[in-house]
């Protein structure tokens, strides 16, 4: 069988591909992850899901690398990960009552034959209107300073949303596996 590496240290990563019950390695991709002058949420996901799937490559000669990058965008401004109580206040409030779209980079990159695979998976949320008592409530129970956007939809941050629009709610957490799933066959790998 293909050796698969999760280019990826994050712990919800991991969680969502081991969902598939396939063997995988992670290995860490030490890259910079700033955009680029002009570069558009988009473009910025699709290239950090590639170049992590590629910074891996070099120690994975014979394996399928999946990189994979989200941000959040809200009025057109990209919510990166707010990093302390105060930040994720202000995108809460900035959130409030409107749509944030999140966009995820995903790469499958088999390092054998130098073949990429490359999508960008778009999934809304919408939040409900949130008050100060709401989000500072949130915030104490979760502290999600390490998430792009400051929740976490998986835990108690379900309940700052109205509903979801997506294909794959996979893709909000950080892994759209439905899409990994098609990329992974085009390479010769079955989950089922």
């Amino acid at each position: 069988m293909t050796k698969i590496v999760l280019a990826s240290t994050s712990p919800f990563r991991r969680e969502l591909l081991g969902k598939l019950g396939l063997p995988f390695e992670s290995a860490s991709p030490d890259i910079d992850e700033s955009a680029h002058p002009g570069e558009t949420p988009e473009q910025l996901v699709a290239r950090l899901a590639e170049e992590k799937a590629r910074a891996v490559a070099a120690k994975h000669p014979q394996a399928l690398i999946i990189g994979s990058d989200q941000v959040a965008v809200n009025d057109g401004e990209i919510l990166g990960k707010p990093g302390g109580h105060e930040k994720a206040q202000e995108q809460l409030r900035a959130a409030s009552g409107k749509t944030v779209c999140f966009l995820t980079g995903l790469c499958l990159y088999n390092s054998a034959t130098g073949h990429a695979q490359v999508v960008v998976e778009p999934f809304e949320v919408v939040f409900r209107p949130l008050d100060e008592a709401q989000i500072e409530n949130y915030l104490r129970a979760e502290q999600p300073y390490n998430c792009a956007g400051s929740f976490k939809s998986e835990g108690l941050g379900i309940a700052l949303f109205e509903r979801l629009n997506g294909d794959d709610p996979n893709s909000l957490i950080g892994l759209p596996l439905i899409r990994l799933i098609r990329m992974l066959e085009q390479e010769g790998v079955n989950t089922i």
